[in-house]
């Protein structure tokens, strides 16, 4: 059996040695004639996969992404010949809810707010809005979750309007692109909805980049209109609107899922799903190869309260300020936001973390946010 997997996918090579051969491609040189032979088809967002790159390939039996979005992904036409295809959804949930807290943390830094008083409105109760709405629980951070599809599903779970998520402190989306229909997402913040922020409040987009109208937030910045935006996803990546990157409290290429765990989970997952089809038992885990985190251990300050306790750590692991400087000196084009993203640096989750809490009182709050206690890291 033949598994050709994308350059990008982290430790590919360990997971799928022993089920078949594996050639490895890079989605700028990958063509039809290339995976004419393929069995198994593993991909990252970076190849699009459609009838143009698989029309001479006759004997593929599996596609799969190491990725939450699938819009590279022609489903229809792989349905249409009966293959089956596998997603790697919830695999960076962890990465892109931390992501958030970061950028909560520095924005109440520079605003001087005090993130106990805020109100967080989450837009997509899927598997990232979850992995938010859990953290944010832990931190005592009022929060508020809106997810028509799923309240309509029969989600047992408290939803709230969209009225009512205009009215919080801070409102992130984590909604998949969807083109129309009753629950459309396209344009979801529209010029209309853009002009009912006030300058107190913060959005973040971490989804996709078309829920948010570009040129909309570029006209009302250059009309005076003062919003706090946080974007990690730009309509028409990688040629983005540029004028638009000096007016963005804080910028980012698409990287808000990019941690190691988040990206290595994605493959795991692809190795999982293609062991359950060929009737394998999935022997490797991810754990097997991530490297030892050079953070850490961390101590905790027991003067001080759990969120100072917490933002200290978090921004510790993760600062998007950092991201958001190297962003805005370097995004100068198409093939700029390409490389930044190629080249991101590795990033840990949490879970990589010691932290030493000591006799804070607040330690099993701390430990319930991902980090690890430093005697279970000796």
């Amino acid at each position: 059996m033949k598994i050709y997997y994308e350059d990008s996918m982290p430790y590919a090579a360990e997971f799928f040695d022993e089920l078949g051969e594996c050639q490895v491609f890079s989605h700028k040189t990958v063509n039809a004639d290339m995976l004419a032979d393929a069995d198994v088809l593993l991909v990252r967002s970076t190849t699009k996969v459609n009838a143009n790159l698989l029309e001479k390939n006759t004997a593929l039996k599996f596609v799969a992404t190491a990725t939450a979005g699938t819009d590279h992904v022609d489903q229809e036409y792989l349905a249409s010949r009966g293959i089956p295809f596998v997603s790697a959804g919830g695999c960076n949930a962890v990465a892109v809810a931390e992501y958030v807290l970061s950028a909560m943390v520095v924005t109440a830094n520079k605003l001087n707010w005090q993130l106990a008083d805020k109100t967080v409105g989450i837009v997509g109760a899927g598997h990232v809005g979850t992995a938010l709405s859990k953290l944010l629980s832990v931190l005592g951070i009022q929060h508020k979750l809106c997810d028509p599809p799923l309240a309509d599903s029969g989600d047992a779970r408290a939803f709230v309007t969209m009225d009512e998520i205009m009215q919080c402190d801070v409102i992130t989306l984590h909604v998949p692109w969807v083109k129309g229909g009753k629950y459309q997402t396209q344009g979801m913040f529209d010029k209309q909805r853009l002009m009912q922020l006030s300058e107190q409040q913060l959005l973040i987009n971490a989804c996709r980049g078309e829920v948010l109208d570009n040129q909309a937030a570029l006209a009302l910045f250059e009309q005076g209109k003062k919003l706090n935006l946080v974007l990690d996803v730009w309509d028409n990546e990688p040629d983005i609107e540029l004028d638009l990157i000096p007016h963005i409290a804080l910028a980012t290429a698409h990287i808000a899922g990019h941690t190691i765990e988040g990206k290595a989970r994605g493959t795991e997952m692809l190795y999982v799903a293609l062991c359950e089809l060929l009737g394998k038992p999935a022997q490797k885990k991810l754990s097997d190869y991530l490297p030892e985190s050079t953070i850490g251990p961390l101590q905790v300050n027991a003067e001080q309260d759990l969120l100072q306790v917490a933002s200290r750590l978090i921004l510790k692991v993760y600062d998007i300020s950092e991201d958001d400087q190297v962003f805005k000196k370097q995004a100068l084009g198409p093939e700029q936001f390409r490389y930044i993203r190629k080249h991101y640096p590795i990033r840990r989750e949490f879970s990589a973390i010691a932290v030493n809490a000591g006799n804070f009182v607040d330690s099993k709050a701390i430990y319930a946010l991902g980090f690890l206690p430093a005697n279970e890291c000796a």
